[in-house]
């Protein structure tokens, strides 16, 4: 009962200090003009959303850590995941004040990007390995049985971090939702880290989540601000150190699957187009197709949201 009311008192300090942050740092980014710019090739009824404020991370990222920081002690699990939670969201700040601030369109060059993503990846690997919180086989959920993937399991470990990094920061493309997706399976995984006896990681995930719905308050449609690459990045980052953490990166795809979909529907386009020189879709990420489909911004997020909270009742499935 005493970790039930930490748990619901993680999201609730989550969520007041990102409300509270949100009005300072929205006029704060006005001031300093870092508003989004709109692709012209998208969806003409985004071109109104030129000029948002983006990087809203700012606001998620400290109201997720002080909530944790109040409640209990930074143990090994916590200082790897706010490692992870950090320095994909310091890469995440970089290209979005290339972008935004410095006006440079481009931002970080594609190979700069992932040599950064490789980078916090390998000091996140390494510090769970030395902190002696990195699982040495793979659980597969539902089955229940451990797999030992001998030297291929830290090549897997790389490709399930950096895979949901970019994901999340794939789908970050409507108002709301890749925060709310975030908001839920976050959840999920403070329930998963509940269940396995890591307390800590409970809370980090339900201050994670609280301050996603928080946050929700200034990105849900017409949304005040935009949580940037400063904000996919960090939060592609906690759920990485979550599942990874908790072993349960099989999970990912799953409880994760509209940001995997939405993934593998721009792998799919590319593919497409350079074997065929046809679309496969209208435009990709999906959320766009359905955009383009005659869908409203409001009606594609509901539906992904809904998937999402489907996805993860069938996950719950895989941790009893």
């Amino acid at each position: 009962m005493i970790l039930q009311r930490s748990l619901i008192l993680s999201i609730l300090l989550g969520f007041v200090f990102s409300t509270m942050i949100g009005p300072l740092m929205i006029p704060a980014l006005r001031r300093v003009k870092a508003g989004q710019s709109i692709r012209e090739d998208g969806p003409q009824t985004h071109l109104i959303k030129a000029g948002t404020p983006t990087m809203g991370g700012l606001i998620m990222i400290p109201s997720s850590i002080l909530a944790v920081i109040i409640l209990t002690e930074i143990t090994y699990e916590l200082k790897a995941a706010f490692f992870s939670f950090l320095g994909f969201a310091i890469i995440g700040l970089i290209d979005d004040y290339l972008k935004v601030v410095l006006k440079r369109p481009l931002g970080l060059r594609a190979y700069q990007k992932m040599g950064l993503q490789i980078f916090v990846t390998t000091i996140f690997i390494g510090l769970a390995n030395h902190l002696c919180i990195l699982p040495e086989k793979l659980f597969v959920p539902y089955a229940r049985v451990y797999i030992d993937l001998g030297i291929l399991w830290i090549p897997f470990l790389f490709f399930v971090i950096i895979g949901t990094v970019n994901s999340v920061n794939l789908t970050d493309g409507l108002d709301g939702l890749a925060s709310g997706i975030t908001v839920i399976v976050t959840g999920f995984f403070s329930l998963v880290a509940w269940h396995m006896g890591y307390q800590d990681l409970a809370w980090f995930a339900g201050a994670v989540s609280g301050s996603c719905i928080g946050f929700l308050v200034y990105n849900i449609y017409p949304a005040k601000i935009f949580m940037g690459d400063t904000g996919s990045l960090a939060l592609g980052g906690a759920i990485a150190a979550l599942a990874v953490i908790t072993n349960m990166t099989l999970l990912l795809p799953i409880v994760g699957g509209v940001f995997f979909i939405e993934t593998l529907s721009v792998m799919i386009q590319v593919a497409g187009y350079k074997t065929t020189g046809k679309r496969v879709f209208r435009m990709s990420p999906l959320h766009h197709h359905f955009e383009l489909c005659g869908w409203s911004e409001t009606r594609v997020v509901t539906v992904f949201w809904g998937v999402t909270i489907i996805l993860c009742l069938a996950g719950i499935l895989g941790i009893q």
